[in-house]
């Protein structure tokens, strides 16, 4: 049987390159996709392909840092059978390249502020009703780890420490209610680079050269792990980290 079969999971930012590689994967194992996002003709073309490949997908424009949209879309998709998953894929708007010094605080504290209110709204929303079925997913993109220091990231690690501070805590007050939290962290993902991007070369040859394996993760590899630690095989696992780094990050 497949992981996800019967199970309807909601992924935030379904539109992006992680959010789409993740909703193929939750499909591929029998889920029912509702794709979320503010630009509905990037979540249809993410739909459209899980549709021809035989998937269920459903697309929602959704502005997943406005309380009401978040909360009146649950809402919706809780009406169709419960939310079994919700996995936040927003982009953070993270500014990148400049050193701290030469940092204005808007720039700094974009991602910190978008991570902490996008994250809080989706886990929220979606936990109201996980607890009401005694069941149910959140998963968190990002995790901790250590200073960059081949390259200027801005405020993006605080934003992921301040993720790893909200998984702890809702895993702890969702547990008792049979309801998990788990986040997944890479080392970074060289396919998400933009192709355009001047230090793309840079980052990239970063990323492989901290593996063990010589290797990052790929899309392909973040959207099967997120599929087995949605699914009931990994029921035990909560209140933790998933490492697909391939060793770049060590615990």
């Amino acid at each position: 049987m497949s992981l996800l079969a019967g199970k309807n999971t909601i992924v935030y930012g379904g539109g992006g390159r992680i959010g789409s590689a993740v909703a193929s994967a939750f499909a591929e194992e029998g889920a029912r996709v509702f794709l979320a996002g503010r630009t509905l003709g990037r979540l249809e073309v993410v739909a459209e392909r899980i549709r021809a490949a035989g998937g269920e997908a459903e697309t929602a424009e959704v502005d997943a840092l406005d309380e009401r949209a978040v909360d009146e879309h649950a809402e919706a998709v809780a009406a169709r059978g419960g939310i079994d998953v919700s996995f936040n894929l927003v982009n953070h708007g993270d500014v990148q390249g400049t050193p701290l010094v030469d940092m204005s605080l808007a720039d700094y504290e974009q991602p910190v502020v978008t991570a902490v209110r996008t994250n809080f709204l989706t886990a929220r929303a979606a936990a109201r009703h996980m607890i009401k079925q005694r069941s149910g997913v959140v998963l968190f993109f990002g995790g901790a780890g250590d200073p960059v220091r081949e390259f200027s990231v801005g405020g993006l690690q605080v934003a992921f420490h301040a993720l790893e501070a909200m998984r702890r805590q809702i895993a702890a007050e969702l547990g008792p209610h049979g309801v998990r939290a788990v986040t997944l962290r890479t080392g970074g993902i060289p396919e998400t680079l933009p192709a355009d991007f001047e230090a793309r070369q840079v980052i990239e040859d970063s990323i492989n050269g901290q593996t063990m394996l010589g290797r990052a993760a790929t899309l392909a590899d973040v959207g099967a792990v997120a599929a087995f630690v949605a699914s009931d095989r990994a029921r035990s696992m909560t209140a933790s980290t998933v490492n697909i780094s391939c060793g770049a990050l060590v615990d």
